[in-house]
């Protein structure tokens, strides 16, 4: 099962390696990772995805809140939620293709954030499905090179999952 976590932590030197060496101390991948400021600069936000069986996700989840500078542990299995991750994604299109690359950024609201003679920097921001769907309708025109942000995600108020 996959699961979204968010530790908010203290924004102190060594926090990260101890929680990503909790992670595989017991043999568990990060698929996902990151990490920024909250609007406390003392306090900083991780948003984990791993996947894995859910007991033991459960206690890694425990173990997680049992370390020192881990202030709240949110597994968002349970919880109704946004998530978003961003991607950068360099084109280089045929001439002929360049009208058709800026409808697809235009169809999936991306922004031409950067543009040269020969290529155009794409930023999408979306649910994973959207930015996998993207990527794969434009690697036909020539994908130089795209790099992707770890999923960020935050629980909407007052709404559990139904079960």
């Amino acid at each position: 099962m996959r699961h979204t976590i968010s530790v908010l932590v203290e924004n102190k030197f060594g926090v990260l390696s101890r929680i990503s060496g909790l992670f595989s101390g017991r043999g568990y991948n990060i698929e996902s990772l990151s990490v920024g400021e909250t609007i406390d600069p003392a306090v900083s936000v991780m948003t984990i995805v791993t996947t894995g069986e859910d007991q033991v996700v459960e206690q890694i989840t425990k173990q997680l809140n049992k370390l020192i500078d881990v202030i709240k542990v949110v597994d968002f299995m349970e919880i109704e939620h946004v998530e978003r991750e961003m991607v950068l994604v360099k084109v280089s299109p045929r001439k002929e293709d360049r009208i058709e690359v800026l409808r697809l950024a235009e169809i999936f609201r991306g922004r031409i954030v950067d543009s040269g003679t020969t290529t155009f920097t794409i930023e999408i921001t979306g649910e994973e499905k959207k930015i996998a769907a993207f990527i794969e309708l434009v690697k036909p025109f020539g994908i130089k090179e795209f790099v992707r942000t770890g999923k960020v995600a935050i629980a909407r108020e007052g709404v559990k999952k139904a079960k």
